[in-house]
């Protein structure tokens, strides 16, 4: 069965403390839900009108699983601290099986 993938691509950061608040919460409701993070950080190179402020890759054993901890009570408590603080692209992929 192919894995599941978070990828989340920040275009700005218009609040530092949501982040860090949201950075508090995140970590902790992912691992529950079975992800771990691959990658996470500002090292970016954007390239045909990407943008390279922060990007951040999970990995999930599955595609349902991925989607299972978005839904989550525990992430959506930690998208509620981050409300307004950013503006990004969140996409749940599937990966190649």
């Amino acid at each position: 069965m192919p894995k599941g993938y978070w990828v989340s691509v920040y275009r700005t950061v218009s609040d530092p403390e949501k982040l860090a608040a949201y950075n508090k919460l995140a970590p902790p409701a992912v691992k529950a839900g079975g992800g771990r993070v691959l990658s996470r950080g500002t090292r970016v190179e954007a390239y045909e009108e990407g943008t390279a402020e922060r990007t951040v890759l999970v990995e999930f054993d599955t595609f349902d699983q991925a989607v299972a901890a978005r839904e989550s009570a525990a992430y959506q408590k930690a998208l509620a601290a981050l409300s307004g603080g950013v503006e990004r692209d969140f996409r749940i992929i599937e990966g190649i099986d």
